[in-house]
């Protein structure tokens, strides 16, 4: 064992832990599960519901949520109802459609108008505009309950319609964590003047929050979450990680000691193939070391910005076959480690629906949940979390495989990189913006944001 793999495994062992009882996790396996499961939860909390997504939509499943919300306030006025979502999302419309559309905060007022403001939705402005930082923490808490998922809700990520976006899905009972994930939200953003609600009458715009938002953004880069724990080094235990910024960024930090610490394989879900050059780096080592790396990454077609061809074109519809081609670039360096059997690429793809997972499972131990995206966006824009489960007695490995196999159906395992469609074959429409991007060099700056 390397010194490098040694000082890794030491990193991980000694991050400060919450114990955790096994029969306090589950793993919910499909989107229409975890959209009976979120519901249920919010019709059953008694003291609190916390929920942090990148956004609420106004839609028929965000309208179901937000309605059972409300509900549940009403069935228990004592009930603690926030809802955080990222500040600038809410404010406008879906990409391609009309700006004169309504936004989620204009259906967030009108629906306060009548139901009143027992429910909080706030909105986090990470920076001043959306482009460069969003508000990504995710978590769903219900009392000492904490569902997790990199999910954001509307129709398509809680199955509404014929169509569904899948995520990772983890519940687990335990008020420690839950205490840790509500304080954050408390100490770090709702007891600030950098944030507001976006279901009263007037919402504060950006230049009101300026001041103190510069303060939380200063606050945040050091921040993290805050608990009673301990080193357990053969207990099952969880541990929620923050991450803001490329410089200590104990999120990123914990990633690259997971891929630097794994000794026989390492299994990466991203939605997105844009990795960070860090990861790269640690990619390469890993497979020189003899590790066998798994990469599950949706088909560009399981893309939610890929635009089949009887739609009208639109240029975000290239970000698909720019991911593709990273990938094929990817696969083609690495030829020799997937001939060896040490790197496995799968491409997900079931019909029209979508793919949306991330995290890490290393070694049958260590399992990241996670809405990090491993691109460069996450690793230095926006405001990001994970729970880290260390499971040194394999005692979950029987939901860990169910919910990889589940995964593993719906995916083709790449074993050349001829087998990745080049672009040669794109449509004349994507074909010309990326020979244009890659003309003026412009692609590396779209990948620095992606």
């Amino acid at each position: 064992m390397s010194s490098r793999v040694i000082q890794s495994l030491l990193f991980l062992n000694n991050l400060k832990k919450i114990p955790l009882a096994v029969e306090d996790i589950d793993c919910l396996f499909t989107t229409k599960s975890f959209n009976s499961e979120l519901l249920k939860q919010i019709s059953t909390a008694k003291k609190r519901i916390y929920l942090a997504a990148l956004y609420l939509e106004d839609d028929q499943a965000g309208a179901d949520v937000l309605s059972a919300l409300y509900q549940a306030k009403k069935n228990n006025p004592s009930l603690d109802i926030v809802v955080c979502v990222d500040f600038h999302r809410a404010q406008r419309g879906l990409i391609g459609v009309d700006k004169s559309a309504s936004t989620n905060a204009i259906w967030y007022q009108q629906v306060a108008k009548t139901e009143g403001l027992g429910v909080k939705i706030i909105g986090i402005p990470v920076k001043r505009k959306e482009l460069f930082g969003v508000q990504h923490l995710k978590g769903f808490i219900f009392d000492d309950q904490v569902l997790y998922s990199g999910a954001s809700l509307n129709n398509i990520y809680l199955h509404q319609q014929d169509k569904y976006r899948l995520d990772r899905y983890w519940l687990i009972k335990n008020n420690v964590l839950a205490d840790s994930l509500v304080r954050f939200l408390q100490d770090q953003f709702l007891s600030t003047n950098a944030v507001t609600s976006l279901n009263t009458e007037s919402i504060a715009d950006f230049q009101s929050l300026k001041l103190a938002h510069k303060t939380l953004t200063h606050d945040l880069k050091t921040a993290s979450y805050q608990y009673q724990g301990q080193v357990s080094p053969d207990q099952l235990t969880v541990t929620p990680l923050f991450g803001l910024g490329a410089r200590k960024n104990q999120l990123n930090k914990t990633i690259r000691q997971i891929f630097q610490s794994t000794e026989q394989e390492l299994i990466v879900f991203t939605p997105y193939f844009n990795l960070p050059g860090a990861i790269v780096r640690d990619i390469n080592a890993l497979l020189t070391r003899g590790v066998q790396l798994t990469i599950i990454v949706g088909d560009k077609t399981a893309n939610d910005f890929y635009i089949p061809a009887d739609k009208p074109f639109k240029t975000i519809g290239t970000l698909p076959y720019l991911y593709e081609s990273n990938i094929k670039k990817f696969a083609t360096k690495h030829q020799q480690s997937i001939d060896k059997g040490l790197l496995k690429i799968h491409l997900w793809q079931d019909k029209a629906n979508s793919f949306h997972l991330k995290g890490l499972y290393s070694d049958n131990r260590f399992a990241m949940l996670t809405g990090h995206n491993l691109n460069p966006r996450a690793w230095r824009l926006d405001l990001e979390n994970a729970l880290l489960i260390d499971d040194p007695k394999q005692e979950i490995k029987g939901l860990l495989d169910k919910e990889l196999s589940g995964i593993l159906a719906n995916t083709r395992k790449i074993k050349h990189f001829n087998e990745i469609e080049d672009i040669a074959n794109y449509p004349d429409n994507v074909k010309k913006i990326l020979i244009r991007m890659r003309r003026f060099k412009a692609d590396r700056l779209v990948k620095g944001l992606l």
